[in-house]
């Protein structure tokens, strides 16, 4: 996994709220075992209609999405953060996320920010505008804008500290690779 630091992108706006992980990557494309293959069928039933928002020229390329509140509800399936990874986002920013889905987000390597839903509404307009731009800062953990617009956010630490280091629960259970080495010699003979 990458370490994530510090990003300044294209945002695309999804104005939507209740976004479930069916719909963010329909359940016909799960026969897949890999973390690959995913982010062509992002939003795949609703990608078909013309005037859906990430259809929309101005957001081609953006790496940052705002979307409404309690986004990645539903099902607890990982694919849905393969498939925003692989589309191209590495942040998702909305007023609340699904519970399992926010876990594998940070598991994936994506940082899903909750701001207040005025302010989330405020970014939403300014990049429905087109050519909008974020920096987003996690190790001052401060979303601004060229022109003033700043929030801070809260991440859990332990969070933090992974995606600042690129630590998924197999990087980290590499970080003790000596120890566990000694234990398992220790008790090879129990």
């Amino acid at each position: 996994m990458e370490a994530f630091k510090k990003m300044t992108e294209l945002v695309a706006a999804l104005d939507r709220a209740d976004v479930d992980t069916d719909q963010i990557i329909p359940k016909q494309f799960l026969k897949r075992i890999e973390r690959t293959g995913f982010g062509e069928f992002l939003f795949f039933d609703w990608a078909k209609a013309p005037d859906f928002a990430l259809n929309d020229p101005k957001y081609k390329g953006a790496r940052i999405l705002v979307a409404g509140r309690n986004f990645g509800c539903g099902s607890s399936r990982e694919h849905a953060p393969w498939a925003l990874l692989e589309y191209g986002f590495g942040v998702i920013i909305a007023p609340s996320f699904g519970d399992i889905f926010r876990s594998n987000c940070f598991q994936n390597g994506m940082l899903p920010i909750e701001l207040p839903e005025d302010m989330v509404q405020q970014l939403m307009r300014k990049a429905e505008a087109g050519g909008y731009q974020l920096s987003v800062d996690l190790e001052r953990c401060e979303v601004a804008d060229t022109g003033g617009v700043i929030a801070t956010f809260q991440v859990d630490p332990f969070r933090r500290d992974c995606l600042l280091r690129g630590l998924d629960d197999i990087g980290l259970t590499l970080e003790h690779v000596d120890e566990i080495a000694a234990f398992e010699r220790q008790h090879a003979n129990v």
